[in-house]
């Protein structure tokens, strides 16, 4: 089944975007639905906006959209704030979890912040915690009955290599560790099945393949054995069991409403919420072997007309996600030539050229013209220009 839709999305005339894994690109329902919450709904109802308009339970509701997608049951998936503020709130259930141990498990693939985060609320508790960072090949053999919890980006987001959710999982549980995962790089972009994997807890960004726009909502996903018994940590008066009663004392909400902190932003939930109409009808399977289509005629086309790049992701597709990564030593003056010829990639340091595959707007002809321009960049040193060597803030 094809998964194509490019005709719900605005993108610009003549422009090859390959980096939807970084931000994803303007559904064409989302400016005519933000359009309506802003005149209709906070201009026409005002405050009355949060009963009549659904503004409170739109966290929930979007939550269930996104677990879809990656194989969450019903009303254990919850929206708001940012992945870093999740991260953080999944983090310190896990160590709560287990008081006896002083471990959080992490690899040197994964995203900064997330070790960032990491850091930050270890060094806070002064428990004596530890951060342990391993190479992603060694995460396995480095759980042991030390660990109190592992915290893995599935997919890294310079390569695109992707950890086995099952396997890792299964380890951590055998040796009593909490497991977390982030998905940023996984959700909408390769098949998730949390309620299989059984983890304790997922979080991850919807600004990427879901396409919600700069700044979309972050979620996570609590198991729902444990969501009535997790404590969050930032005991926001949203994740209070009754927000109105304005009592002084924190009530935990059932579920994984807890995992709620301060008022959802309804704008750009509104816009997350529409964008996801483009998912109706798509099966993660067919997405992923389209995406897998997508990613191989690239990495052929690109190593027959550049020979002077070498393959920064996985050889075998099963063991990358929906990304390309070839290394380039002056791959970031390179992407700022393929930009300006309106084939969009990113740059990631130090030397990763990124191309991002999502088969909902990107086609065989695109992919095959992007590889072509790549060919006149790199083969006729169009990269070598002051003005593409010139570092801007966003890379």
């Amino acid at each position: 089944m094809t998964v194509l839709r490019k005709h719900l999305f605005d993108l610009p005339e003549g422009m090859i975007y390959l980096d939807g894994n970084s931000l994803g690109p303007l559904p064409k329902s989302v400016p005519v639905r933000v359009a309506q919450v802003v005149a209709q709904e906070w201009g026409g109802h005002l405050i009355k906006g949060w009963n009549v308009d659904g503004w409170m339970a739109q966290p929930s509701r979007v939550g269930d959209l996104v677990g879809r997608l990656i194989g969450a049951p019903t009303g254990s998936v919850v929206m708001g704030d940012t992945l870093s503020i999740k991260v953080y709130q999944a983090l310190s259930a896990a160590l709560q979890m287990r008081p006896d141990r002083r471990v959080v498990l992490s690899d040197t693939g994964n995203f900064p912040t997330d070790l960032y985060m990491a850091d930050g609320l270890i060094r806070q508790l002064g428990h004596g915690h530890e951060l342990a960072t391993v190479d992603p090949e060694e995460v396995m053999d480095a759980i042991t009955d030390e660990v109190a919890a592992v915290l893995l980006t599935q997919v890294d987001y310079r390569t695109g290599r992707m950890h086995d959710m099952a396997a890792i999982t299964a380890r951590a549980h055998a040796m009593g560790a909490v497991m977390i995962w982030d998905l940023a790089h996984s959700a909408g972009a390769v098949p998730v099945v949390l309620a299989a994997c059984n983890a304790e807890f997922a979080v991850g960004c919807t600004y990427k393949y879901l396409n919600g726009g700069p700044g979309a909502p972050a979620f996570i996903y609590v198991r729902p054995d444990i969501a009535d018994t997790v404590a969050p940590a930032l005991a926001g008066w949203l994740g209070h069991a009754a927000p109105f009663a304005f009592d002084l004392a924190y009530r935990p909400a059932p579920g994984v409403e807890r995992m709620r902190v301060g008022t959802p932003p309804v704008l750009q939930m509104s816009a997350l919420e529409a964008a996801m109409e483009v998912w109706e009808g798509v099966e993660m399977a067919d997405l992923r072997a389209a995406s897998i289509a997508l990613s191989e005629t690239f990495i052929r086309e690109v190593e027959a007309r550049c020979p002077g790049l070498t393959l920064a992701s996985p050889r075998d597709p099963a063991q990358r996600g929906s990304q390309v990564s070839f290394r380039f030593e002056h791959g970031y003056a390179a992407m700022q030539a393929l930009i300006a010829r309106d084939v969009i990639g990113d740059f990631r340091a130090p030397d990763i050229m990124r191309f991002g595959f999502t088969p909902l707007y990107v086609d065989e002809g695109d992919v095959v013209r992007a590889a072509e321009v790549l060919e006149e960049v790199i083969g006729g040193r169009l990269w070598d220009r002051p003005e593409y060597m010139a570092r801007q803030r966003v890379t």
